[in-house]
């Protein structure tokens, strides 16, 4: 079984030979650059070139098709080429990260050091996001739409479409892999609806303005799926036939519960999911992967209703997301991506030996009747040993699957 055939079956909840696994492939579940460039000093590929960031916001690393094929990864990622703040990534230039190693940048991406050590991304003169000097990851600190009173404020905001160029570019990489790996193809869309409103209102004043302000959200979430229907529709034709995948994102939960009522999402927000999720599955054969953290379990069925195959990044830490609960109610109904290790304590604070404890419970309970592909909860973070990186996929590429 390749690498590809591997990740579909069990998507399809069909026997794999073992466990399928991702590693780095997607912005949410991935490596930040500075755990990245310890893991290649530790496995002896120094001689690979300078770790690329292309999400600078996260600070996460490009990883390089050999630490993937040593992990033992299935799956690489075809991502859009400005993911934070018009950082195009389309050439790279030098740069040091917090830790005061190297790493490649998009050119584009310049942010200004200031006095005090901290770091601001600009536009058009204003302050967008900031990295503090004690900091490893930038936060947005402007959202155009906080003082939106009107549907004609909403209309203002600026939602480009995909431009030529980027489709060229993600077609070509499409292409690329598909013709020179065996690998799985998860393609980055976004999708957002929640998350896109939370960006450009600010977090709690989105939050606030459902409540308060429903007709003004629904025309700038009607808006919004518009922008993301012709988008969808320019993607799809571009790279349609070339990805396996298709990643959406948007974060419903908190820790200790989702971000809304559930009848709130079920009026507001799920309605608009819908549109977006069965344009996919009626214009192609791409299987829906959704990215929402936290505790969802209330709205789970919603979501697989709605067209959502592939959940991730499965937040076991968050209230009421118990493995054996998750994986008995709607493990036959959709594929469950992440949940491999626990981010929040084990992986950066428990020993080699807590990891691969914590790995190997969790895929006694997710691997069962296949559904399942492995990758840690949310991001590597900076300071996570390399040791500790390399017990959790060498647990997940040598266990065990049991007999079906």
């Amino acid at each position: 079984m390749n690498s590809r055939e591997r990740v579909m079956a069990a998507i399809n909840h069909e026997t794999t030979d073992r466990v399928a696994i991702d590693f780095g492939a997607m912005r949410s579940t991935g490596i930040m650059a500075i755990a990245y460039n310890k893991l290649k000093k530790h496995l002896g590929f120094e001689h690979l070139p300078k770790t690329k960031v292309y999400d600078v916001m996260q600070q996460l690393a490009e990883p390089d098709m050999e630490v993937i094929d040593y992990l033992g990864g299935d799956v690489v990622q075809v991502h859009r080429l400005a993911p934070a703040l018009g950082a195009k990534v389309t050439e790279w230039r030098d740069d040091i990260l917090p830790d005061g190693s190297e790493c490649l940048v998009p050119e584009s991406f310049r942010p200004v050091l200031l006095p005090d050590g901290d770091r601001v991304i600009m536009e058009n003169k204003r302050e967008i996001a900031r990295m503090p000097a004690s900091g490893l990851y930038y936060e947005m600190t402007y959202f155009p739409l906080t003082d939106a009173q009107t549907t004609s404020d909403v209309d203002k905001l600026d939602l480009p479409v995909i431009s030529e160029e980027e489709l060229s570019l993600l077609r070509d990489k499409a292409r690329q892999y598909r013709a020179e790996t065996d690998k799985a193809i998860l393609g980055e869309f976004g999708g957002n609806m929640l998350e896109s409103g939370q960006f450009h209102f600010g977090w709690a004043e989105f939050l606030a303005r459902m409540y308060i302000d429903t007709k003004l959200i629904e025309h700038y979430l009607d808006r919004l799926v518009e922008f993301h229907l012709e988008n969808l529709r320019l993607y799809i034709e571009a790279v349609g036939d070339d990805i396996d995948i298709i990643q959406m994102g948007d974060d419903l939960g908190t820790q200790h519960g989702l971000q809304m009522h559930p009848d709130m999402y079920r009026q507001i927000i799920k309605p608009r999911h819908r549109k977006i999720y069965q344009y996919v599955h009626d214009h192609s054969d791409l299987k829906v992967f959704l990215h929402s953290c936290g505790s969802i379990v209330k709205v789970i069925p919603d979501l697989i209703e709605i067209g959502v195959d592939i959940l991730n990044p499965v937040q076991t830490s968050a209230r009421g997301m118990d493995p054996v609960v998750l994986k008995e109610n709607f493990g036959k109904d959709i594929t469950f991506w992440g949940g491999g290790c626990d981010t929040q304590e084990v992986l950066p604070f428990g020993t080699v030996e807590d990891v691969k404890r914590d790995v190997q419970e969790r895929l006694k309970i997710f691997t069962r009747d296949s559904g399942y592909v492995f990758t840690q909860i949310h991001n590597i973070l900076a300071d996570v040993a390399p040791q500790k990186i390399v017990a959790m996929y060498k647990m997940a590429k040598e266990f065990e699957l049991a007999p079906t």
